[in-house]
């Protein structure tokens, strides 16, 4: 009983600030301004306009970044390596994967929480019906590893996966401790990669990335074969 009166105050709480949000957004000019820059800003593409953006708030870059990070996460599917590459560039490489996977982390949680509060019609409008479908499909073939694995991949979205592991039964502890190992990899290869970027670098990036995919390709598919000769031998 005590757990239901529990959950129904932390849904009406998270309702009331995503009204609360979207009543600034559209009756607060500044707040309205500031938000369709950082739209845009991530729809550039460019890591250097949002290492800019960041940069220009001087002794609060480090929490604005932290901030633009759980952003990121909620309006899914937003670019958070860029974040991630501009972070590094900023801070210095380790002090940049430091605060990208701490931010990543805290994104994931609110993610998680959100989903399990809200339930699925609320995700899907937040992210996709499909995105969301592809991820169920992929937690059902993957079983307790799933979210290890997602984290390895990098192009399976972050948010998405955490949006869903919401809506399972799995605890958030499972979920955070798995996120917290398969989420250390990517964002120490993004740091270092980010903490040398330069303007003429994305050729260098774009390679290296696709080393990265490879590479996780390899985990997935070895973890496949493991598991089908888990179920042979067990047959």
């Amino acid at each position: 009983m005590k757990k239901k009166k529990s959950r129904k105050i932390g849904k009406f709480v998270v309702i009331a600030l995503i009204v609360l949000g979207v009543l600034v957004y559209f009756f607060v000019p500044p707040v309205n301004a500031t938000m369709n820059n950082i739209l845009k800003m991530f729809a550039s593409g460019d890591f250097t306009v949002v290492r800019q953006f960041v940069e220009s708030y001087g002794a609060y870059a480090a929490l604005v970044s932290f901030l633009l990070m759980i952003l990121q996460s909620i309006a899914a599917p937003l670019p958070a390596f860029l974040l991630t590459f501009a972070n590094a560039n900023l801070f210095g490489w380790w002090k940049g994967a430091i605060l990208s996977w701490s931010s990543a982390m805290a994104g994931a949680a609110v993610c998680f929480y959100i989903a399990r509060l809200l339930g699925r019609d609320a995700v899907e409008k937040l992210t996709s019906r499909t995105g969301l479908k592809q991820i169920d499909e992929f937690f059902e073939k993957h079983g307790r590893l799933s979210i290890l694995i997602a984290r390895l991949l990098p192009f399976i979205s972050f948010d998405i996966v955490s949006y869903a592991a919401g809506l399972t039964s799995m605890s958030f502890g499972s979920f955070f401790i798995a996120t917290g190992i398969g989420q250390l990899p990517a964002t120490i290869i993004y740091s270092y990669v980010g903490g040398m970027l330069t303007g003429g670098a994305k050729m260098f990036v774009t390679a290296l990335l696709l080393l990265f995919a490879l590479s996780a390709l390899i985990v997935l598919f070895r973890q496949l074969y493991v598991e089908k000769q888990k179920k042979k031998n067990s047959n």
